[in-house]
């Protein structure tokens, strides 16, 4: 599929998603036939994008994120201002209140702090309140993610443009899956949520009330095989009634920006005296078993790797992750995953 072709689709606000990441592995000719009249606009709207500075990412672009490919309705392009390097490490999504109170505030922008400074790239929305307090944070010692639910050249709220201009000045990234000029409808957030968990390994959630968009993005990460967590709050205040139902319903407490990363083994133990003596400090550890069913050179995506291996896609992509930072595999297009020679 062209870049033109990917664009065009995603010019259609009422697309079938259910199953699109399927139809468009396996080169669905129905899709090609609904972008084709479309095929003009969508190199108007490319060159009127590049002039604004927003570039486009098609699906199947080897950079596209290889988490969205493990979704069952990924969205076909990105537009994006921004470094695209925030892409490359493990990524973390801190949802919560708008109207947040001091105290989740404080708590989002430290861990957003923290998680970045792990080296996690801190996913969120951009919204008010807890989104934008853990950009601020992340933005202090590494990198975040925003993901709008309005074209790049309509940010919403409007206070927040300065911060956009922050994140994609400043080696991060700001990305939507609708065109320059959309503007910030009300169906559009929930979608934008499946991105934000998409995008992450785990979803975590500060202050939500029982009506919180934030518990959309969980319930989006659940469907996706994402961890959920959540950080308590005041029992009396009211505030956090949704977070609290997630810790019922058994997401993981989170204090702190350290039980984020040991939940997800994102930082490794350190090693013990014999390991020392067998490997080395500073070498890289032994490779996941995975690898040896991955033959050189041969690209493999997602169900194939699962089929062979034996392990289910949820625990799947995290391996691939790990082993990707490692160097063991790179990602090539269409999400997949190779080996090198």
């Amino acid at each position: 599929m062209t870049l033109d072709e990917s664009v065009a689709l995603s010019l259609i606000s009422d697309i079938p998603r259910l199953g699109l990441t399927e139809r468009l592995h396996a080169d669905d000719p129905t899709l090609r036939e609904l972008a084709s009249p479309l095929l003009d606009r969508a190199r108007e709207t490319r060159a009127r994008a590049a002039r604004s500075g927003i570039s486009v990412l098609a699906w199947d672009d080897p950079v596209f994120p290889a988490a969205l490919h493990a979704t069952s309705d990924m969205p076909v392009v990105l537009w994006y201002r921004g470094s695209l390097d925030a892409l490359d490490a493990p990524a973390v999504a801190v949802v919560g209140s708008r109207a947040a109170s001091a105290v989740a505030l404080e708590t989002a922008e430290r861990l957003g702090e923290d998680l970045a400074a792990f080296g996690v790239t801190v996913v969120s929305g951009l919204a008010r309140g807890v989104d934008s307090a853990a950009h601020r944070g992340a933005l202090r010692t590494g990198r975040t993610i925003a993901v709008l639910g309005s074209g790049l050249d309509r940010v919403y709220p409007n206070e927040h443009r300065g911060l956009a201009r922050e994140i994609q000045e400043g080696g991060s990234l700001v990305v939507i899956e609708f065109a320059p000029g959309t503007p910030p409808l009300q169906f559009h957030f929930p979608l934008r949520n499946r991105i934000i968990s998409g995008l992450s390994r785990a979803v975590v959630v500060i202050e939500a009330s029982e009506n919180s968009g934030s518990l959309i993005t969980a319930a989006c990460a659940l469907e996706q095989g994402r961890d959920v967590m959540a950080v308590p709050g005041n029992v009396l205040s009211g505030r956090n009634r949704g977070g609290h139902a997630l810790l019922r319903d058994g997401a993981k407490i989170v204090e702190s920006a350290d039980d984020i990363v040991e939940e997800l083994g994102l930082a490794p133990a350190a090693p013990s005296s014999s390991e020392k003596a067998s490997t080395g400090l500073g070498s890289r550890s032994s490779p996941d078993p995975l690898l040896k069913v991955m033959d050189a050179g041969q690209a493999y995506d997602l169900d194939g790797l699962a089929s062979i291996s034996g392990v289910d896609g949820v625990r799947l992509l995290p391996r691939l992750f790990d082993l990707e930072l490692r160097g063991f595999v790179r990602r090539v297009a269409g999400g997949r995953f190779m080996r090198p020679i």
